[in-house]
């Protein structure tokens, strides 16, 4: 195994006690899901920025600049960090001073026990391929550390067992702890890499800028056309606006210790995401400069551009290179995987299972880890499964959020800021939304095999439906409010 696959088995007993020691904070189910909304603001920062830099940043984002270029990236990380700032200026305070415990209390409080529990299936949907994408990206990384002596699906196994036994037994409390020590093992560990790549390089960050403008990989807006131009605003508002009514960002706002903490954490932990984004983009792209064969592989047709950076970490760099770079990306992938696991499950159990089973705060605990461990399977099968049909961890994440964008987005802002919002609106708006963007999706399927597709993006389209539902919703009901107001006798 050697001395990297021996410090990966050290830095993960080491996690796994760290966060079994945060699960002594645990006593009830607001500390499980919330931390007690006790977090200071640089826990509160580290945990959002976590939200994020996960799988999809350090492999993903950068074999996306590489292929696509800066136009290739508009969802991530440029929605994706636009999500956190919008909701730290739009969401945050109003949120946080309603005291809810999941996102899915929003819905209920505002509408009805119908759609908090359509929005809330849909949220645990949604999660599904964020999770699996860090469940990949931890066996990838695992069997590439051990040199392949630790098989791909055994690694997923491994690295999905890691998280789940500080999530399952700490939950936010361990996650919160851990995102912070993980910050600083990623803050250090890639910018050691990003200043050992710049050094090798004649002309150091400058060579790699120059060389990407040159090759067109800053041209960042689409082609002056319809098609271009929706498709672009699509890409965008997926995660800009998809991933707001999100648990996993909502919990990061309820567990501040008080609504200043909540609006500044979430806003600084977005634009700092959005910078340090580019530096996994410059280390794989100055990568590719330094070995162009690694390019030349994994760019071709059958090749993985998400395996350039680990493939150049193992041959190019020193032992103790390897080490912080590893241990960064362990750290980036484990945060990100630990806090997107407990998110659907505490939607589930407190959403779902509460009221159906009726549980008191102790067994609405009990539910809660055996949800994580439940939901942590379900995760490892479709992680497999969507390998199998060759899904890059990008792509996983990006359709991750299509479905709260249709179906949840507009209740919550509609409900936040509307006040004539109402259930007929909200299930009207959930039902114009999936369905029409579920419809079109199906329609896009069939156009692609021809080599076509639809001028307006599916989940455009269906964002558009629900908000169109919205507005008929809650107009038919004060058209009939006002119609039995004219209708009843004066005395």
């Amino acid at each position: 195994m050697g001395i990297l696959g021996l410090f990966i088995v050290i830095y993960v007993v080491v996690s796994i006690l760290i966060g079994l020691a945060a699960a002594r904070k645990v006593n009830n189910s607001s500390d499980f899901i919330l931390a007690g909304r006790s977090l200071p603001i640089y826990i509160t920062i580290a945990t959002v920025f976590a939200t994020w830099f996960g799988s999809e940043a350090v492999l993903g984002i950068p074999a996306t600049f590489i292929e696509e270029g800066m136009a290739g990236i508009v969802a991530d990380p440029f929605g994706a960090s636009f999500c956190l700032v919008f909701v730290g200026v739009f969401f945050a305070a109003r949120l946080y001073r309603m005291k809810l415990m999941t996102i899915g209390d929003f819905y209920r409080q505002r509408y009805s026990r119908l759609v908090e529990v359509l929005v809330s299936v849909a949220v645990c949907i949604s999660y599904l391929g964020w999770v699996a994408a860090q469940i990949v990206a931890l066996g990838l990384t695992i069997h590439l550390v051990t040199y392949g002596a630790v098989g791909f699906e055994l690694g997923m196994f491994i690295g999905l067992s890691v998280v789940l036994i500080y999530t399952v037994f700490g939950g936010m409390w361990s996650v919160a702890i851990m995102d912070f020590i993980q910050m600083m093992a990623v803050l250090a560990g890639m910018l050691v890499v990003a200043w050992l790549v710049s050094g090798r390089l004649d002309g150091g960050v400058m060579t790699v800028v120059e060389h990407a403008n040159a090759a067109g990989k800053f041209e960042f807006w689409p082609d002056w056309n319809a098609g271009a131009i929706l498709g672009f605003i699509g890409a965008f508002v997926t995660l800009a606006l998809g991933s707001i009514p999100q648990q996993d960002v909502f919990q990061r706002v309820m567990a501040a210790k008080n609504e200043q903490v909540a609006v500044r954490g979430t806003i600084l932990g977005g634009l700092f995401y959005l910078l340090f984004s580019f530096v996994p983009i410059f280390i794989v792209y100055g990568a590719t400069l330094l070995e162009p064969s690694l390019a030349t592989t994994h760019l071709a047709e059958g090749g993985d551009p998400q395996r350039i950076l680990p493939e150049f970490i193992l041959q190019s760099v020193p032992i103790w290179v390897q080490v912080m770079f590893f241990g960064a990306l362990l750290s980036a992938i484990m945060s990100t995987a630990s806090g997107t696991l407990l998110a659907p499950s505490a939607i589930f159990a407190k959403n779902i299972l509460r009221h159906w089973l009726n549980l008191n705060d102790q067994q609405l605990l009990v539910a809660l880890r055996l949800t994580v461990l439940g939901f942590g399977l379900l995760v490892f099968c479709y992680a497999y499964l969507s390998t199998a049909v060759g899904l890059s961890i990008f792509e996983m994440v990006e359709n991750a959020y299509l479905i709260t964008l249709v179906g949840a987005f507009v209740p919550l802002a509609f409900g936040v800021y509307w006040q004539r919002a109402n259930n007929t609106g909200a299930l009207l708006s959930i039902a114009m939304g999936v369905i029409s963007w579920a419809a079109l999706e199906i329609v896009n399927i069939k156009l692609a095999e021809q080599g076509d597709a639809l001028l307006v993006p599916p989940q455009l389209a269906g964002l558009l439906m629900a908000i169109l539902g919205m507005l008929i919703g809650s107009s038919i009901k004060r058209f009939k409010n006002s119609d039995i107001a004219l209708k009843r006798p004066t005395s």
